[in-house]
Parts: C-alpha cells; structure tokens; sequence
C-alpha cells in the first residue's frame, strides 16, 4: 500500500540522511522524494519534504520522525496520483497549445467525473533549444503519461529528444506539422482538438483507444 507524508523541517544539513534512515529502519520502501525550500508564510527559509513509500510500519516512522529535532511539522498526505492522477503534457505554440488542452481538458473531465484522475499541464514555448530542454525533462516529471507537441514546424534537436522520450515509454503525439518530428512521434493528428482527445483517452483506465493499434499512423 503506498502511502505519503509531508515534512517540514529546518534546512541543515543531515535532516533528509536521518529521515530516511528511520523510514528504511521500519521496512519502508522511497517510491517518490521531492524537497524544496518554502519560500513564503509562516514557514519561510525552512524545508518542505514530501515522500511517497511502499510498505513497511507506516505509524512507527511517523513516530519517530516527529521526534527529531530539527523536524518541526509531520502530516500524512494522499499520494499524488490519488489527487492529481496521470499527466497530459502539452507543449508548443500558445494559440495551437489552447486548442489541443481544449480537447484534453473536455475528455479528462468526463473522465474524472467518473471517477478517474488525470491532470492537464500546457506550456506554450516556442524554439528549438527550448523545446527540446522541455522534451527532455519529460522523462524526469512524476506520473508523465503522454506528451503532445502542438506547433507548426519542429525538427532537429527537438525530434531527437523526442526519440529519446519514447525509448523511455513516455508515447509523443504530434499534431501534423512541417519538421522532422511528426516522422519520430507515435501517433500524428491533423485536428488539434482531437489530439488532445487521444492523449487523455491513451492514459484513461476506461477508454477503449489503444496506442498500439494506431502508431505510426497519421490521422
């Protein structure tokens, strides 16, 4: 059962080593670590450190961390994917990224109403160093499911990042542009809308549209 706890402590040195000693003391497996420093509120200049874990005594290492002394709050928290679900990334142009995020965010809504969780995350950028930074950070961004490029022209850099990407599992969806990446993606879609569509009905637990029967195809 994967569980997840919410940390905040000071920013030393050697918080996050003795955290993470108790949790592999009670048998708990890292799924997930994220940290940062908390820049506003009452909090300002101290640590917020979220961790999923898989198994172990959950309330033992909640005990124990709580008495540290440089931890100053612990709360468990729903894990992310019980509240944001899988993610839809759509990057590219600003006019053509709204109109893919319009298809998604209409589909992952009669989704979620069902019980579903998917989240839609737009960036609208434009240049090929830039977009193909974007491509690359994909494969490091939690519960990415797929990703969408929405623009006119791509190539170069970006379609090599892109072929990296889906070595990785992450499927690219291209809308049907000039450029070599509509050549290195998985699925090319002329209809913007549509894209979006497709992308939230491939990660949908409920959705009969399977990637694999279609790929390489442009449509």
């Amino acid at each position: 059962m994967l569980r997840a706890i919410q940390i905040i402590a000071k920013n030393e040195i050697g918080v996050l080593r003795d955290i993470t000693t108790i949790i592999a003391k009670h048998s708990g497996n890292i799924t997930y670590a994220q940290t940062f420093i908390i820049k506003h509120g009452e909090h300002a200049g101290n640590a917020l450190i979220y961790l999923e874990i898989e198994g172990g005594d959950f309330e033992a290492m909640l005990e124990e961390i709580r008495k540290l002394e440089t931890v100053i709050e612990v709360e468990e928290e729903k894990p992310f994917e019980q509240v944001f679900g899988k993610r839809v990334l759509i990057f590219g142009g600003g006019a053509l990224v709204s109109q893919v995020a319009l298809g998604a965010i209409s589909e992952a809504d009669r989704h979620n109403l069902r019980g579903e969780r998917i989240s839609v995350d737009t960036m609208p950028i434009v240049g090929e160093e830039e977009l193909a930074e974007a491509v690359r950070a994909v494969a490091r961004l939690h519960r990415a499911e797929v990703l969408v490029l929405a623009g006119g022209l791509m190539g170069g850099k970006i379609a090599e990042e892109v072929k990296k990407l889906r070595k990785q599992g992450i499927p690219v969806i291209s809308l049907n542009m000039f450029g070599s990446v509509p050549k290195v993606s998985d699925l090319v879609v002329s209809d913007p809308v549509m894209a979006g569509t497709l992308a939230v009905m491939h990660v949908s637990e409920k959705a009969k549209f399977d990637m694999e029967r279609v790929r390489g195809r442009r449509i």
